[in-house]
């Protein structure tokens, strides 16, 4: 059964976030560097892994794999999305419907009450990705990977990420903040909007760097 809410494209959403974005320079000069890094690594083995780790694995980092994934297949560059957490959770419902509304697909792979886990596309690909809540050094991660903490709180609990040579910090605010209040949908989709823009703005930097 695919579960999807939405008539709303993910590729317009993704470039209209790109758009919308305004970025402080300071962040700009992070999401650089994470593509002169991605590309240097690229230019070597013409593949990438990326492991977006927040705390929980269940809001920011999945966003973190969903968009990566997404912006993958749409600048055709062979990068693999992973996410992971230091603990184990579930992929959030929030998270869940706000990726649902602006036009990915989730089909259930495994009905779980604590941890389901969901196989993921948009109509523009006949691939997909499993989203589940996990350690970061799960086996379903591959390695060697680029390591992307989204969350305080995981750059603090994670002095030392084994199987990765680059590691960046890239919070984001959490918009578990809002779970359960009148500004709900709003937040999750302003989280959502940010990251899918941040992603577009370092994919597009890394194909400009290989090209």
């Amino acid at each position: 059964m695919i579960l999807r809410t939405s008539n709303v494209s993910a590729k317009n959403f993704f470039l209209n976030s790109s758009k919308k974005m305004v970025l402080l320079e300071e962040r700009k000069k992070v999401l650089l560097k994470i593509a002169e890094t991605i590309a240097l690594e690229y230019s070597k083995k013409e593949v990438v892994n990326l492991n977006f780790i927040c705390t929980h694995n269940s809001r920011r980092s999945q966003l973190g794999q969903v968009w990566s994934f997404f912006a993958a297949n749409y600048f055709k560059l062979n990068i693999n999305a992973f996410s992971g957490g230091t603990e184990v959770t579930a992929f959030h419902r929030n998270t869940v419907k706000t990726l649902q509304k602006v036009g990915f697909d989730f089909q259930l792979e495994n009905f779980s009450h604590q941890n389901p886990a969901y196989r993921i596309s948009f109509d523009a690909t006949k691939n997909s990705i499993l989203g589940f809540s996990k350690l970061y050094d799960d086996v379903a991660n591959l390695t060697p990977y680029v390591a992307i903490t989204t969350c305080n709180n995981a750059d603090e609990n994670c002095p030392f990420i084994p199987n990765t040579k680059h590691r960046f910090h890239l919070p984001f605010v959490d918009p578990k903040v809002s779970d359960g209040t009148a500004q709900q949908e709003e937040i999750y989709l302003k989280t959502n909007q940010q990251i899918a823009g941040e992603v577009y703005f370092i994919f597009d930097s890394v194909k400009k760097l290989l090209s």
